[in-house]
């Protein structure tokens, strides 16, 4: 069969050929997806439950006076500062999402000095005494810009799974806003439902 493909003679599809020859055709192929929780559990514990080690690369730390749209979509104050904390999301160092989360600088005043961007952001708050008390979430599908599929290491017509989120405190006030980019060929997402 391989020879016949080297030759340029017709290939009968109906049969597989060695797994050798999809290496040689430059084909990847993928493990399982990750199947990540819709909760409010975070990545690095929906990534560690299936047996992968979590990681970031760090894009981009900067803070900001909040705009009316952020401050509309969270319930934050126009104006009062924030942090944009934007990440490149690794499991077993491959690059699988992007992470931008934006948070009130009065809620983490040291973000920028006290949180090792390679760690987990939740157990930073939990660390900080801070406790989620619910979130609204919507998903939907994308294309990457042309920035993202670089920073994720795509092409840019890959299809993506975009979360957005808006969290709170257990007493309500607003905690966090995040845009979460992930690779469609690497997530899916799981959720249990009761009646």
């Amino acid at each position: 069969m391989l020879e016949q493909l080297a030759t340029g003679e017709k290939h009968d599809p109906t049969i597989l050929l060695p797994n050798a020859w999809y290496d040689l055709m430059g084909t990847v192929v993928a493990g399982p997806k990750l199947a990540q929780p819709l909760s409010l559990a975070s990545y690095t514990e929906g990534v560690r439950r299936q047996g992968r080690t979590p990681g970031r690369a760090l894009v981009t730390l900067d803070r900001f006076p909040c705009p009316d749209a952020l401050a509309a979509e969270t319930g934050l104050t126009r104006g009062e500062p924030v942090w944009h904390l934007e990440r490149v999301l690794l499991a077993d160092d491959e690059r699988v999402g992007l992470e931008s989360t934006y948070v009130a600088v009065a809620r983490i005043p040291d973000l920028d000095t006290a949180f090792d961007p390679d760690s987990s952001f939740y157990a930073h708050l939990a660390e900080q005494g801070i406790a989620f008390g619910d979130a609204d979430e919507r998903i939907e599908t994308v294309l990457a810009t042309p920035r993202e599929a670089l920073l994720i290491g795509t092409p840019p017509a890959l299809p993506m799974l975009l979360i957005h989120r808006v969290s709170r405190d257990t007493g309500g006030r607003p905690l966090e806003r995040v845009r979460t980019l992930y690779r469609g060929d690497r997530f899916s997402f799981t959720a249990h439902l009761r009646g």
